[in-house]
């Protein structure tokens, strides 16, 4: 099983306890950025491009703290930059922990098996690795040859250490069915407890602003991935989210689901977009225009977009809203998805070149070109 029993029920009883007091918005994990600092340069990241003296800056522990108790979410994932750069990260897991809150910490690994030594493994702690495929097209996607090697030595030896690992895998335009059914082999094969998948987004201070997926084509790569599975796979997504990235479902967006709080403050309106911040977490729930927002708003920022960040909250909300969405939750946890036309399509497939830069799914050839 990909997540503990008892933080399923963690999860579950909290969002029980927002839907019986009546909130209709509520986060259920936060986004704490305590540092944009990277010790890589990823073509479709648009978390590192700030001067100098933003990139220095490390947030202390307290005020982790501080925004961990006022958003109250279950789940706190460390997003960054790489939060293995900070000093005090151990700090702030240890603080974080000692609170019970649930903890991703997202991370290249580049430095994990260095620091393991700073942390203790707990039901509390998973270390969430960025593995963007195999081998060639994860070096390729982070712009660092070699770094796959690195990160799997490192989840390794932190799975032998009996640390919860999970793998975070992004695909872009150009991504390779085939090569990404192998890599979720491989990840079984390390002994990962759940692997989680999202469609890039076109942030717009990337370098690179075409390698993203769109819409039709995010659900077109989504259905050759993830139908016909195999049962020795397992996901640490919602299994109604991976149904929603294969076309199978709809769903809104609830930004406010996975709210962000980094050096600047609470942003708005989400973890990809930046339209101001907010002092506290109330004034960001309560003031925000959030009709401004998500693909039915027709904001052109929202109508593509199909990330884990927007929707997977969404998927959870569903789950909750009636004995239906509870039934439908469970009948998908099981489900192999089995679609012959898929199969067929993924056998004609044939190797995908990389592509000449990152793109979100669906980008036109022409556009890029222009």
């Amino acid at each position: 099983m990909a997540i503990p029993i008892s933080q399923m029920w963690t999860v579950a009883a909290y969002v029980l306890r927002q839907r019986l007091r009546g909130r209709k918005r509520y986060p259920l994990v936060l986004m704490l950025e305590p540092l944009f600092r990277c010790n890589l340069a990823c073509a479709g990241c648009g978390k590192i491009q700030y001067p100098h003296h933003i990139l220095k800056q490390n947030m202390p522990p307290e005020e982790c703290f501080r925004a961990v108790d006022e958003c109250g979410a279950p789940i706190v994932s460390i997003p960054g930059g790489e939060p293995l750069l900070h000093p005090q990260i151990h700090e702030i897991v240890a603080g974080l922990v000692a609170r019970k809150k649930y903890i991703y910490l997202c991370t290249n690994a580049l430095l994990l098996k260095e620091k393991l030594h700073l942390f203790q493994p707990s039901k509390y702690l998973t270390f969430s690795v960025h593995l963007d495929g195999q081998k060639e097209h994860h070096d390729f996607s982070v712009c660092r040859e070699g770094g796959y090697e690195i990160a799997v030595e490192a989840v390794r030896e932190a799975v032998r250490r009996g640390f919860r690992v999970t793998t975070n895998t992004t695909l872009f335009d150009g991504a390779d069915p085939k090569s990404v059914r192998a890599f979720f082999d491989e990840m079984m094969d390390l002994g990962v407890e759940g692997m989680m998948l999202s469609p890039g987004y076109a942030y717009e201070k990337a370098p690179n602003q075409e390698l993203w997926l769109q819409r039709e084509r995010t659900q077109k790569l989504f259905r050759l991935i993830l139908s016909n599975r195999r049962k020795r796979w397992v996901f640490n997504l919602s299994p109604l989210f991976m149904e929603f990235l294969m076309g199978l479902r709809e769903f809104d967006c609830t930004p406010w689901g996975m709210p962000t709080y980094n050096l600047f403050g609470w942003q708005r309106p989400c973890y990809v977009q930046q339209d101001g911040y907010a002092e506290s977490f109330r004034e960001l729930i309560e003031e925000t225009g959030w009709d401004r927002y998500g693909p039915r708003s027709g904001n052109p920022k929202c109508v593509h977009c199909m990330m884990h960040s927007g929707y997977e909250a969404s998927a959870v909300h569903h789950t909750f809203s009636s004995w239906r969405g509870f039934l439908e939750t469970i009948r998908a946890t099981f489900a192999l998805y089995p679609d012959p036309q898929a199969a067929e399509e993924l056998e004609k497939t044939p190797p995908a070149p990389h592509p000449w830069e990152l793109v979100q799914i669906g980008g036109d050839v022409r556009e890029r070109s222009s």
